[in-house]
């Protein structure tokens, strides 16, 4: 192991307190507009690699990560369900007025979807659920949408960070990879989409 690794690892908290800050990470990145400015993604691939080079178990950052991640999706579509128009006349808001145009967008085209495919879309990632509370889409899809994006989310990017993660270079360039593979899945299903609704 590098010695910049050890040295880092030495830095952190051990045990509960590091499960529960890389839950709260996974949450935060959820959140409508703080997700914007946490690179949760890239710190949750990071504690997969370094779950390989020691750094507590795998199978419970993998679990921590993704209710971490659904109850962050869960917060943001409660707030625009009950508070969307309130929270939309923030000032803060006002300055990311352009990713939730293109969230509202991309939920309108692919309503349900979105929800699973929003997750994986680093900068709306936060607002489409917002966007789908504020929509008053119902609960029950929501919430089949969002575990199911949570649970992915939560063995992909850990996973990442673990099974490819001899070097951190060679991390980010399975990280790249399977970004592509996100956008591909994405294109397919939009793709389809026009299809059905062309011949229906």
């Amino acid at each position: 192991m590098e010695q910049w690794l050890q040295q880092f690892m030495t830095w952190l908290p051990d045990g509960v307190v590091y499960y529960l800050c890389i839950a709260v990470i996974a949450f935060a990145e959820s959140l409508v507009a703080i997700g914007v400015i946490v690179p949760g993604s890239t710190l949750i691939v990071f504690a997969g690699f370094l779950a390989l080079h020691g750094k507590e178990d795998i199978s419970t950052i993998i679990i921590v990560s993704v209710i971490g991640a659904f109850l962050g999706d869960f917060l943001s579509y409660w707030l625009g369900a009950r508070l969307g128009p309130n929270i939309l006349s923030w000032k803060p808001m006002q300055r990311q007025k352009k990713l939730i145009r293109q969230a509202e967008v991309f939920f309108n085209d692919h309503g349900g979807k979105s929800v699973f495919f929003g997750r994986f879309i680093g900068p709306i990632r936060g607002f489409v659920p917002f966007v789908a509370g504020c929509a008053r889409m119902k609960p029950a899809p929501f919430v089949s949408y969002g575990v199911i994006s949570a649970i992915l989310w939560g063995l992909a990017y850990p996973g990442l960070g673990y099974l490819a993660g001899v070097s951190w270079q060679n991390v980010q360039r399975w990280s790249g990879r399977f970004a592509l593979l996100i956008a591909l899945a994405l294109a397919l299903t939009i793709f389809f989409s026009w299809l059905k609704r062309r011949y229906k």
